[in-house]
């Protein structure tokens, strides 16, 4: 019987060993492959990363730093999320242009629209270079020296290590610093809007959908990367020319089953799936919540004003999405948490991890690791919660603190640096700032300040709370700050920082809301963020010797380094799912189903006439299924934010969709994958075709794509 409960063990771990992971595209020879072709896949890794050959890596770029996107014809046309392009979306639109409710689309590419600091970067080669970065550190006892040393080498090597000159190189660290990758990179500065659905397509189902499933979403919208003659990155110039890709991906109009294959090719931000058991426990009970409650409270009085006014819906849509996104992420993280009990099964593998310290012999180096975890984790705990809520609510959420700390800085700046580091940093501030005061509504930001400084006032803990905060009345303080501080509009800040560093200074310290802030921040830098760095110091140090005792103890195991905005590759099935207390979630959606969701006039859930007359009609032209219009797909990748705009690709290296979502409790994927709940939403490419061609009647961009039929080639082939 035993043995028969461990043949099933093992294969249940087989089964889960095929999903969840992300990893580094040119190391996948051997296990990942052996796993890629068990679950369908009919390329060989070399179409994936080759330095010698153009393949998929050549046509996955990371979009603008913080999102991927992906090249879909040879004149450098790319795809990406509409939650992705938003930005630049928004800054182009105005009360009489509003592409946000309206779409865009250029017809023609003397049409398509430049975006001032819009960049994507191409990967060009891997390399490990973790022996060249490590040397002369194992000497060194003392972590900060250590810390210094490796950036020391860090700077070093990405100035020597060869490159063309037009190509960076960027050096990355892996298994928290036991590995260090070379990333050498092309990064492109003419990128132009060419293509987007209008919101009521693009962010169908809104901030009520995100994270859910079933969802029917079309978070889509287009670019164009431009070069220079020789096909090289260049700025904005009216004299560049589409960019000649090293490679672009087909696009497949087959669309997918349960069971088919998939693989997401992108750049995920961060994940922490190595935590102990206390540091998950901490962000269950004490992290997420503190954050959880500050963005709702700040939603809630943004959504308020962009429901009765569309200048400021247009002004706060980006910042809005933004702030919702990984508001209701928490929610989900933690549901999931709880669901699977994950600070359990943390503490068992971590028994079964000192089981092992101590059968290989191991207890001076690695016996101590998890009572040391247990008493730092306990150390920062008051630490870490006001450094979260100083985040949220001065850096994040609240403008008129965030503009006030950037003036903090500046008057750091003349401390430490003198009177030309402060005129200098004062006259880009001046210039940046224009922008931002654009998009910036004193009324939404005095009763966001309400709320928060409220929240700040009876939360943080009372050691770092300053006196000015004690026992305050928030509507009483906040009409105060905002009836008196001149950095409510841009003219007042102007103002302030008008004149030498003496006058500047003297006016910015008669503010009443720059005194807020510097009272806030001074309290914040002199208790707590010195602490709180000591403490995080010591348990960076002990992540990396865990993280290395993992890799020494489990030589044969399925080990991935943790998500760190660098390419990954990662690969599951297309698979339903069924959520706590719920039926059996089908794959796919349909337009059947937004149509359910449709309210008339509803800021989340309205529809454009010509979409609802085309579904009337059924006219889906060469991209519906059987009378249905195909939406969007669920599948057992392992994604998180930085996904947004991955393409999702087939066993033959196809575009089937465009990753955009993960569904609600599978967010906790971050910290710990279960292929039972977990789940990433992708939009149907089909949609998107349909969008473009029948929608838009953009058929000039149809037109420079590849459709293919892999699965009729296939087909078509094995009856011959």
């Amino acid at each position: 019987m035993k043995y028969i409960k461990l043949l099933l063990l093992v294969f249940v771990i087989q089964i889960h060993a095929q999903q969840g992971g992300m990893w580094i595209p040119s190391l996948l020879k051997g296990m990942n492959e052996k796993e890629m072709k068990n679950l369908g896949m009919k390329m060989s890794v070399s179409d994936i990363y080759d330095v010698n050959k153009s393949s998929l890596k050549d046509a996955v770029p990371h979009f603008n730093g913080s999102c991927t996107s992906e090249v879909i014809s040879p004149k450098g046309l790319l795809l990406t999320n509409h939650h992705c392009g938003i930005s630049q979306i928004q800054h182009h639109s105005s009360v009489e242009n509003d592409y946000l409710t309206n779409g865009f689309w250029a017809y023609k590419m003397e049409e398509e629209l430049p975006n001032d600091n819009l960049v994507v970067t191409f990967i060009i080669k891997i390399e490990d270079i973790t022996t060249k970065v490590l040397e002369g550190t194992s000497a060194l006892t003392s972590e900060a020296e250590k810390q210094k040393k490796i950036q020391e080498n860090i700077t070093a090597l990405s100035v020597s290590l060869p490159k063309e000159s037009w190509q960076e190189n960027k050096i990355r660290t892996f298994f928290e610093g036991n590995q260090y990758l070379l990333f050498v990179t092309e990064t492109f500065k003419d990128i132009r809007l060419v293509g987007a659905p209008p919101s009521s397509i693009g962010k169908f189902g809104s901030d009520t959908d995100n994270w859910i499933w079933p969802r029917h979403t079309g978070d889509f919208s287009l670019f164009r990367i431009y070069a220079d003659k020789n096909n090289r990155p260049a700025s904005y110039s009216k004299e560049n020319v589409p960019y000649t890709p090293k490679h672009f991906l087909p696009v497949s109009l087959d669309g997918v089953k349960e069971d088919d294959f998939t693989m997401v090719f992108g750049y995920p931000g961060k994940t922490n799936e190595y935590l102990p058991a206390v540091a998950i426990k901490q962000i269950e009970k004490e992290l997420n919540p503190a954050k959880i409650e500050v963005r709702e409270h700040a939603l809630k009085v943004a959504d308020g004003f962009m429901r009765k006014d569309n200048a400021i819906k247009i002004q706060y849509a980006s910042k809005y999405a933004s702030i919702a996104n990984y508001w209701k992420k928490w929610i989900g993280e933690n549901k999931g948490l709880i669901l699977a009990d994950v600070v359990s099964i943390k503490k068992k593998q971590e028994r079964v991890f000192q089981e092992k310290v101590i059968s290989a012999g191991k207890q001076t180096e690695y016996g101590d690791l998890l009572a040391d975890f247990e008493t730092n984790y306990k150390a920062i705990a008051p630490y870490a919660l006001a450094r979260d809520y100083f985040s949220e609510v001065v850096l994040k959420n609240t403008e008129l603190l965030s503009v006030g700390y950037k003036l903090y800085q500046l008057e750091q700046v003349f401390n430490s640096k003198g009177e030309q580091a402060f005129i200098d940093r004062k006259n880009n501030l001046v210039t940046s700032l224009g922008d931002f005061y654009k998009n910036f509504n004193a009324n939404v930001d005095e009763k966001v300040f309400e709320q928060l400084i409220g929240i700040y006032s009876k939360k943080v803990p009372l050691p770092f709370l300053p006196s000015s905060l004690s026992n305050i009345n928030a509507t009483d303080f906040a009409t105060a700050i905002y009836g008196q501080s001149k950095l409510v509009n841009y003219n007042g800040l102007q103002a302030l920082l008008s004149g030498d560093s003496k006058t500047v200074l003297a006016n910015l310290n008669t503010d009443k809301g720059y005194g807020l802030i510097k009272e806030i921040a001074e309290k914040y830098l002199k208790d707590v963020a010195p602490k709180y760095d000591e403490i995080n110091l010591k348990i960076t140090a002990l992540q990396r010797t865990y993280m290395k005792a993992q890799l020494e103890l489990n030589p044969n195991s399925r080990l991935f380094p943790d998500a760190n905005s660098t390419l990954r590759v990662t690969y599951g099935k297309v698979k339903g799912y069924t959520p706590k207390g719920a039926a059996k979630y089908s794959p796919v959606t349909y337009l059947d189903g937004a149509m359910e969701k449709y309210v008339p006039g509803d800021y989340e859930f309205d529809m454009p006439a010509k979409l609802i007359d085309l579904y009337k009609k059924k006219d889906y032209g060469p991209y519906g299924e059987n009378g249905k219009m195909p939406v969007c797909f669920i599948g057992t990748n392992h994604t998180t934010g930085g996904n947004s705009g991955s393409p999702a690709i087939d066993a033959y290296g196809n575009l089937i969709g465009l990753n955009f979502d993960r569904v609600w409790e599978g967010t906790m994927s971050d910290i710990y994958y279960d292929p039972s709940i977990c789940r990433n939403v992708m939009v149907d490419i089909r949609y998107v075709l349909f969008v473009i061609d029948k929608y838009a009647g953009a058929t000039n961009l149809i037109q420079e794509m590849k459709l293919v039929h892999p699965k009729e080639k296939i087909k078509n082939r094995k009856k011959r």
